[in-house]
């Protein structure tokens, strides 16, 4: 990084991503005209995709445990979040790197991505980004008017996410507020109407993802520094642990008030110990991250960060068990 600003790398010989795992689908078996884009989707790195489909699926099962109402829709609703979980992340993404195209070639850790490494130019980004987009609007218009309006009205934290490290050094809550919105709209797509129960599971999401993501930005602090991009992980530096504290007790509280607020007025008692056991096996799992965080090892964050994929899953598991029992 010194000797003035730094050019991007040429793109090495297979494209592969800097931070994608080895061996990944997309580099080996993926078609190679198609490679480029599904790496500006991210389909390379599937971690984002699953940290905006789980909040969908705790929305979505909340929402049944609350009513004790199951019906084939909602096995729909449930397939319909994962594909729109992957589209929807892949057009964020080609949105976000179509805006930050020029920050990402002067970033090590991103330099490799599509645009700025000439994969792909900015013209093509934007006409994958709005075919992944209306993809997606189809399925949405699958599911109740109430969901497709939600659904609409998530695209204004996805529009403004990637310009917000540019104005405030709190970029993860807007990040926060596009991908857990999904815990609202599986909600209403099941019960048709908005309730307490998921705002908070929202809030929830929200923590979490402050939690998350700030141990996935101290990858990028020193060039973030450099070019004068903001992040909690620069904001909290030293104190990155009592802040992650923080949001990991706010994340188990708020997901155990939205567990009350849906389960007990009509759940059984075993149903809802088994729910509020899903926050509770969330914070240990938190713990556990925190215990074994460094945050000068980017291998270790990137490992961290990706764990939260099975962080997410097992209040999942609570929620389903309980709807069950």
């Amino acid at each position: 990084m010194q000797g003035g600003t730094p050019k991007p790398d040429a793109p090495t010989p297979s494209g592969q991503v800097s931070d994608a795992v080895t061996g990944n689908w997309v580099d080996t078996m993926a078609p190679a005209w198609s490679r480029p884009y599904l790496r500006l989707s991210r389909a390379d790195r599937p971690i984002g995709t699953w940290l905006l489909l789980i909040p969908c699926w705790w929305g979505l099962v909340l929402a049944m445990l609350s009513d004790q109402n199951i019906s084939w829709q909602d096995a729909w609703i449930a397939v319909g979040c994962a594909a729109g979980a992957w589209l929807m992340r892949g057009a964020g993404c080609t949105w976000n790197d179509i805006t930050d195209r020029n920050f990402d070639g002067m970033v090590e850790r991103t330099r490799s991505r599509p645009i700025p490494s000439g994969q792909v130019t900015v013209k093509g980004a934007a006409a994958w980004m709005i075919l992944q987009a209306l993809i997606s609007f189809a399925i949405l218009l699958t599911f109740n008017r109430a969901a497709i309006a939600m659904g609409i009205l998530a695209l204004l934290p996805v529009a403004v996410y990637p310009f917000a490290k540019r104005f405030t050094w709190w970029p993860q809550v807007f990040l926060g507020l596009a991908f857990n919105w999904g815990a609202l709209l599986a909600w209403v797509a099941h019960t048709g109407t908005l309730h307490w129960a998921p705002v908070l599971l929202y809030l929830a999401g929200i923590s979490w993802t402050l939690f998350y993501d700030t141990i996935y930005a101290h990858q990028d602090t020193e060039d973030d520094a450099l070019i004068g991009v903001k992040s909690t992980a620069r904001l909290f530096a030293g104190q990155t642990a009592m802040w992650l504290r923080r949001f990991m007790v706010g994340t188990v509280c708020l997901m155990g008030l939205a567990v009350l607020a849906a389960v007990q007025p009509t759940g059984s008692v075993l149903a809802l110990v088994l729910a509020l056991a899903a926050p509770w096996a969330m914070g240990w799992h938190l713990t556990w991250q925190l215990r074994a965080l460094d945050t000068e090892n980017n291998d270790r964050l990137l490992q961290l960060f990706r764990l939260n994929r099975d962080t997410g899953l097992i209040p999942l598991i609570f929620f389903v068990i309980a709807l069950f029992t």
